[in-house]
């Protein structure tokens, strides 16, 4: 087993219209036995910037504090609000920079610009960026989130329609995925403010 699926995650990020929401399932595990069934994978970064780290726990809990810390710095410096697209390339160059001994974690980021344009990106372990204009999948989960995600996803989905779409697929998703699910987190971003929402997954 890779050290990626160690302890097991399904999260997925997707675009809908002057909206954005990322979603991650709640479950930590160590291999097939569960841990914990309420894990944070998913963390606030701005008011309108969120950060999610599928992969290794221990790794997870080391780059937010070290994202915190950078973006803490930015706003110091340049005296503003560091913007999603900017804090995803920060992400990019603190991976590269640890690229002979990585972190064994594939962030995804999701946020509004100061226009209210959506902004999802995924990822590599050495911080190689893939952004989309529709979704964006990270996980042991992340093969039937493309399936769900490609089925169910539509353009200009409002706050409400979005949240059903994602809620959908990735709990449809972690239903046939061993090492996640037990319920989910669900992070809309609007330009009116972040609704976030838990959904009841199956227990077993």
């Amino acid at each position: 087993m890779s050290i990626m699926q160690y302890n097991g995650s399904a999260m997925v990020a997707m675009v809908g219209k002057n909206c954005v929401a990322i979603a991650a399932d709640k479950r930590l595990g160590q291999r097939a036995l569960t841990v914990s069934t309420d894990f944070e994978k998913v963390f606030p970064i701005t008011d309108r910037t969120y950060v999610g780290l599928p992969g290794l726990a221990t790794d997870v809990k080391t780059l937010y504090d070290k994202f915190r810390m950078r973006v803490n710095l930015y706003k110091h410096r340049e005296e503003r609000t560091i913007e999603p697209e900017t804090f995803a390339h920060l992400v990019s160059h603190m991976l590269y920079e640890r690229r002979f001994g990585s972190y064994f974690v594939e962030p995804m980021v999701a946020g509004l610009d100061k226009n209210n344009e959506p902004y999802i990106c995924v990822m590599d372990v050495i911080g190689c960026i893939d952004s989309a204009k529709d979704f964006v999948v990270g996980g042991t989960a992340s093969d039937n989130l493309f399936g769900m995600c490609e089925s169910l996803w539509e353009p200009d989905l409002e706050p409400n329609d979005l949240f059903e779409t994602i809620s959908q697929a990735l709990l449809n998703a972690v239903d046939r995925d061993a090492l996640s699910g037990w319920g989910a987190v669900v992070h809309i971003i609007t330009p009116e403010g972040v609704i976030t929402r838990d959904i009841k997954g199956r227990m077993d």
